[in-house]
């Protein structure tokens, strides 16, 4: 699974412009209004902190796991607990993810989703819908 992201996390892409509802042209041509910009914003922003926790917590629990199997004999009840605990930090993780994605879809109207999921570039990242794509950390980079 390393190198893959999960779905949620997937689904949100900051991209070259950073926060995709502050790309001029795309804010422009989804007919984003300033008031909701300035919603999207507040949603990621609430949301950040505890993003950047579930992250950390991710990233804490995969660390744990790595010495346990690093050993000559591995306990196989030690390791099959830690995956559990970075399986649940993961999904405590896609959960804020979906959260955030949910809030920020609520300030779009819905002829603006659709057009945000028509523009989406097949051969870049999505903006919303999940697919594959490349992992860069254990969550949405929050920065």
């Amino acid at each position: 699974m390393e190198g893959r992201r999960p779905p949620m996390e997937r689904a949100f892409h900051l991209g070259p412009h950073g926060r995709w509802w502050n790309n001029p042209e795309l804010a422009q041509k989804l007919g984003l209004t300033a008031d909701q910009q300035k919603k999207m914003e507040a949603v990621f922003q609430q949301s950040r902190p505890s993003l950047m926790d579930l992250s950390a917590t991710v990233r804490k629990e995969e660390a744990t796991m790595e010495p346990l199997l690093g050993v000559d004999q591995p306990d196989e009840g030690k390791i099959l607990a830690q995956i559990d605990r970075v399986a649940q930090a993961r999904a405590e993780l896609e959960k804020a993810n979906a959260r955030m994605l949910l809030g920020l879809r609520r300030v779009l109207t819905p002829e603006q989703w659709k057009t945000l999921q028509a523009e989406e570039p097949k051969e870049h990242h999505p903006y919303f819908r999940p697919g594959p794509g490349p992992r860069g950390e254990s969550g949405p980079n929050p920065e």
